[in-house]
């Protein structure tokens, strides 16, 4: 099982770095514009997340929700509001239904608070992410950080 390291800047607000791919930000620092070697493209008002390298995401017809990551269907609950699946990759989430436990066979582990997650388990014999589970990871952190500020 190999354990990925989440690091967050010197407050503690922005992720930059998913193992050894690092987020980058835009010159304002408040949207993330690389993972690792893989661009991130926005919309033209840049709010919505339009692709992540040659990954693209589809949002419904109403433009508020994703339906899609690359060739991946997404799949919600009853209500539409939590992502269920990602493609191949189930998502679960803790017993109070806030934070999200695993995407497919990364399980998140959080900080000591329980705010902000710290540490990805990776089961199987890959030393670290490859680049589907890292797409699959940080779009999953980032639909629910968008989700928890109300976005």
């Amino acid at each position: 099982m190999a354990e990925v390291d989440l690091t967050y800047d010197r407050l503690g607000s922005r992720l930059v770095g998913i193992g050894p791919a690092e987020v980058s930000y835009d010159h304002l620092g408040s949207r993330p514009k690389r993972l690792g070697p893989m661009d991130l493209g926005y919309d033209r008002a840049g709010s919505r997340l339009r692709s992540i390298g040659d990954t693209h995401i589809e949002y419904d017809r109403l433009g508020s929700r994703p339906r899609a990551l690359g060739s991946w269907e997404l799949d919600y609950d009853r209500l539409g509001s939590r992502l269920r699946r990602v493609g191949p990759y189930e998502v679960t989430y803790d017993t109070l239904g806030s934070r999200v436990s695993t995407v497919g066979p990364m399980t998140i582990k959080y900080d000591r608070l329980g705010n902000r997650p710290r540490q990805v388990l990776v089961s199987g014999d890959e030393p670290a992410l490859v680049d589907d589970d890292l797409v699959a990871l940080f779009f999953v952190l980032d639909q629910a950080e968008r989700d928890a500020e109300g976005r």
